[in-house]
């Protein structure tokens, strides 16, 4: 039993269909088997939806697996119900059942297709052939027909000839549609900003539909939500924007719907979703320093890891203690560092917040140009984008030239080659000039204030404050140098710590820290 439209179901489509199996298998004397009655509701036949995600699929593949039986009838409404797919592979796939020992009936011309019918009257072959060539013409020139419209409506949207409805594609969660405009539903739209709001400050996916749900918030009303936090984050229609592929090509129609977030938030969001400077934390009491790439030994120029130990052992503050809260490089445990052990990290973050809630220390870390590191970043991006380009321009003019002999395959090889890196770099030109929107866009004014408000709710342990400071850190450090025994290491263990703080499109600056984390000194370096 197949369909293409789900609105069918509310008609007499699937009635008809089962009524007429009933029949049949009445008037033969066979019984009907329903327990194994399949349905294709608002599958494509023509796309095949119905075989690779559909009960057809699964009947097929009980058939080569033997558990339909020899000697069964498979009643279809007609051999289009079955496939619209080009005739060749509905061919095949009619073939795979009847070679199976299995009957195919069909209702509308109550035809009977076997493989003794078919041996003994091979024109009925021949007949089911051209019902396969005519439900795929069909099926083909509905849908080039579909596709046009779709197309043109689309277009017109973008000429601003067309402002009706599109109905192509998935709407957005938080919208319905009321008689001919668009309506944002409240409580969607609530969750949607707690969620993005939550995300930036590096709460993960379980985390936030976890904090969604004390709220009593949800994004879709029902079913598994975490990937859609994933799935949310990209989706234009924030902008406001429908975003569709018709044939191939690719349609963003600004201003289809109402829009929750503005250019600017659109651009930082994507540049947290791609990584620059997204890091999510674990645990119950985040790290703000490691886990992100950023923060290295030293001595070895390894990774430092940060380390919990003995997370139910707390102060009767409730928080874990300092000294259960580890810096350590990656590299110590196997002998691979020449300064071995770890460290308590509470000194380096107490240090880091006090130093940024300064706004000339800040400053001091940023120089004049912030913009100066993702612009040269940006410019290197498109002269090799430019590169690219040319060298795709001129491999096609030659694949044309040669085109009467035969293209070579290692002309298309190298095509597909280049047309990957073009797309692989204007991905990565449009996050470059997100990074370097957002760098020159924020102002350091209030920044300090930030990292002042931070510093202590930081140090209590607060989970969503150290997710917010870790984020801090994330944007503003390209690199974080750790000394836990200072540049010359002290023997001892008593001595002086070193840190050196280098900001992302600035300087590099060497912080020199009691081993309670005050600073002693701090100085520029090249």
């Amino acid at each position: 039993m197949r369909f293409s439209d789900p609105r069918q179901a509310i008609g007499h489509s699937s009635e008809r269909q089962l009524a007429y199996a009933r029949r049949w298998a009445q008037e033969h004397g066979l019984a009907l088997d329903e327990s194994l009655t399949l349905r294709d509701e608002g599958l494509s036949a023509y796309h095949q939806h119905h075989v690779r995600s559909g009960a057809l699929g699964v009947f097929l593949a009980a058939v080569e697996e033997g558990k339909i039986a020899s000697g069964s009838f498979l009643v279809v409404e007609g051999l289009d119900r079955l496939s619209r797919a080009e005739p060749i592979q509905a061919q095949a796939q009619l073939a795979q059942i009847v070679n199976a020992g299995i009957s195919v009936v069909t209702a509308s011309d109550g035809k009977v297709y076997s493989r003794e019918r078919l041996k003994s009257n091979p024109m009925d072959l021949v007949y089911s052939l051209l019902v396969m060539i005519r439900a795929h013409e069909e099926s083909d020139t509905k849908s080039k027909r579909v596709v046009a419209s779709i197309r043109r409506q689309c277009q017109g949207w973008l000429d601003g000839t067309y402002r009706g409805l599109i109905r192509n594609g998935k709407d957005p969660v938080w919208v319905r549609r009321t008689d001919d405009a668009w309506e944002l539903i409240p409580e969607r739209v609530e969750a949607v900003h707690e969620g993005l709001r939550l995300y930036r400050i590096g709460y993960g996916a379980t985390r936030i539909i976890e904090a969604l749900q004390k709220k009593g918030l949800s994004l879709t009303g029902g079913g598994p939500q975490a990937l859609q936090i994933y799935r949310l984050i990209r989706q234009r229609a924030l902008l406001g924007e429908k975003e569709l592929e018709v044939d191939g090509e690719s349609f963003r129609m600004p201003g289809y719907y109402p829009a929750l977030l503005n250019p600017a938030e659109w651009d930082d969001l994507q540049m947290l979703a791609g990584g620059r400077g997204r890091r999510k934390a674990a645990g119950p009491v985040p790290h703000i320093l490691t886990g992100m790439g950023i923060t290295i030994c030293g001595y070895c120029g390894r990774a430092m890891v940060g380390q919990n130990i003995g997370t139910r052992r707390r102060d009767a503050t409730g928080r874990i203690a300092n000294g259960h809260r580890r810096l350590h490089c990656t590299s110590s445990s196997h002998g691979g560092c020449t300064v071995s052990g770890s460290t308590s990290v509470a000194p380096f973050e107490r240090a880091l917040l006090h130093y940024c809630s300064d706004l000339v220390n800040l400053q001091a870390l940023y120089g004049q140009d912030r913009g100066a590191v993702p612009r040269a970043v940006l410019a290197k991006a498109r002269g090799h984008l430019q590169e690219v380009e040319a060298k795709l321009q001129r491999l096609t003019d030659a694949m044309l030239e040669a085109e009467d002999e035969g293209v070579p395959l290692v002309f298309a090889r190298k095509a597909r080659e280049l047309e990957t890196e073009q797309r692989q770099l204007t991905e990565a030109i449009e996050a470059a000039e997100r990074e370097l929107a957002a760098t020159v866009r924020a102002d350091l004014t209030g920044v300090d204030q930030k990292w002042c408000e931070l510093a202590e709710r930081v140090e209590a342990q607060d989970v969503e404050a150290r997710l917010q400071a870790r984020q801090l850190v994330a944007d503003t450090f390209e690199r974080i140098i750790i000394y836990h025994r200072g540049i010359r290491p002290s023997e001892d263990n008593t001595g002086p710590m070193d840190m050196m703080l280098v900001a992302k499109g600035g300087h590099g600056r060497v912080l020199r820290l009691s081993r309670r984390g005050d600073l002693i000194d701090a100085e520029d370096v090249e």
